[in-house]
This record gives structure tokens, sequence and C-alpha cells, in this order.
């Protein structure tokens, strides 16, 4: 379909951003890599009155290690998060997220700000960013991640505001990110991180709920010393994911945790070892064709 007549504005600078923001009122856009609003607008699920593109904005592209913070600039394309080095030795796992956005065509044109602020449920970003306590830095204020998130495509960004960056605290240790999906390039029908950070485990669950989940009551039993499998039993705990095209909700809250994960991590552990700095588990990479692995829990083979 074609979207509906809509302005057009080209930023220089984050202030000018701003300003045409307030000139073209609420229902304005800004515009970044495109690939999460611009299908929307073309099915007029969305209707914005105006678009303010931001791409042409200097200094929100870097990546940046500060002490024990990693900032990623609001324009970072998933492709440069993905192979950037300093991503790479600092916190791995938002790399190997990166690299499971979409096709080569959506990570050389999405960014890093236009997923946190875009708020899919779907999205990986958003889940890193809550389990790990990441800051939103907008052109007003920080805004802790458990705050940031509202409701699905809903957030805490004023009329006026824009996300500059995203800080993430420095976890270089065992990882893991576990996203089941129909096909290669789709969105998580359930998606699970894993992060050790400061000796405790970290864990967040994709698309079971309007916003991104931290399954506390994971990350409880597994500091109270509780067995990686019996643990994962704990990630349906107040879950109540809404069904949709890909999986019903009964489904969802059974990829995030099912009667066989025992059996699952058992396996899992009998694999072979690990690379340095990640949990000891096979990817889901395996299994992307095939139908049967879909049924396979999420969290029982994550930890």
């Amino acid at each position: 379909m074609i979207p509906a007549a809509f302005e057009y504005a080209r930023a220089s600078s984050v202030d000018e951003a701003a300003k045409l923001l307030n000139k073209f009122g609420e229902d304005a856009k800004v515009l970044a890599g495109g690939h999460s609003l611009i299908p929307l607008m073309r099915l007029r699920l969305a209707q914005p009155t105006a678009l303010v593109d931001i791409n042409n904005i200097k200094d929100l592209d870097h990546i940046k290690e500060d002490g024990h913070k990693l900032r990623i600039g609001a324009l970072v394309r998933h492709v440069t998060i993905q192979n950037s080095a300093v991503v790479k030795d600092k916190l791995p796992l938002l790399a190997e997220v990166a690299g499971e956005v979409g096709d080569n065509q959506v990570r050389n044109m999405g960014t890093m700000g236009g997923v946190i602020a875009h708020a899919d449920a779907a999205g990986d970003y958003p889940t890193l960013a809550l389990m790990l306590d990441a800051e939103i830095v907008t052109n007003q204020r920080t805004i802790p991640a458990r705050q940031f998130f509202k409701d699905l495509f809903t957030t805490a960004l004023g009329p006026e505001e824009i996300v500059t960056e995203v800080v993430f605290p420095v976890a270089n240790g065992p990882h893991k990110y576990i996203k089941f999906r129909r096909r290669l390039f789709d969105w998580a029908i359930v998606g699970v991180a894993a992060q050790k950070i400061n000796g405790d485990w970290r864990i967040g669950l994709t698309n079971v709920g309007p916003t991104p989940v931290r399954a506390t009551a994971v990350e409880d039993a597994l500091k109270k010393g509780v067995k990686p499998e019996e643990a994962a039993q704990h990630a349906s705990d107040g879950l109540d994911p809404a069904g949709d095209l890909r999986a019903s909700p009964e489904y969802k809250k059974h990829l995030a945790s099912g009667p066989s994960s025992r059996q699952k991590a058992s396996r899992q552990r009998r694999g072979p070892a690990a690379q340095p700095g990640h949990v000891s588990l096979s990817s889901n990479r395996d299994c992307r064709h095939s139908h049967g692995c879909m049924a396979s829990p999420v969290v029982g083979r994550t930890l």
C-alpha cells in the first residue's frame, strides 16, 4: 500500500530536530533507519503527519568505552555494532544480538536508537537494555531502561524528546541469546538473553508481553544455587503473553520454559566445550529450518 500523506524535513542537529518536532506537532515521527516505521506506514498502521530525518546529524554514531560503561550512539547501525571490536570485547552479547537482527539490508540501515524508541515487544535490544539496567539518554534527560518501556510501541519519550545514545554496563562474562523464529530473518516468536555480570545472572525475555521482561524469578533461583534446568521452570512466572500470527499465548509460555527444559539443559551440558566467555550451549542456528526444534524451551537451553 501507499502511505498516507506526510511532510518531510531533514535535521542537521539534535536541537533542530527537536524544533521540527515541535513545529509539526505530537503526530510527527523521527526517522532513522526506517525499517520498522516505514512498513507500518505502508500498511497505514502508522500515519505520522511528518517525518523528521536525523540521519545527517553528526556525533550520534559513536561507540565509546567509558570506564565500566559502553556508550552506543542512537545512529549506530546494527552491522557496526555486530562488527565493532570494542563491543565484542566489552559487551559481546550485544554484538551477537546485533548479528541476529533481520537480514543484511536491515542490519546496514537499522539503528540502535530506532529499535529502542520504536519499542516493539519483539525487538532484541530492549530486552538487553532492561535486563542490564541500561540507560537511555535523550536530548533532555537520562532514563533508566526499567522506566522507559511503558507498553507496546509506547515509551517515556516526550513529544520533542529524541534518543541520543544508549549506555550499557560493561559485561564480558558468560552469555547467550537464543531467538526462536519460523524463518531465518523473522522476528522472535520468543527470545531469551542470559548474561553473567558481577557474579550473578541476568535473564531477559523477548516478545512475551507488551514490553521486554526481566525474568527475576529465574535470577533469584539461580542466585540461591538452584540448578539451571530447575530455575528455568520459573521463566513463565507471571507472564501473560498475547497471541499473534506466529504463536498462541500458551506456546510462547512453553517456549519460555517448557516441561523438557531439564532434559535440554542436561543434553547441552554434555555437548562440546564452549568458547571462552560463552555458556556451553549449541545455538539454535542448527534448527532454524526445523519445525521440531520450535518446541524446545528457551531458558533451559540458555543457562
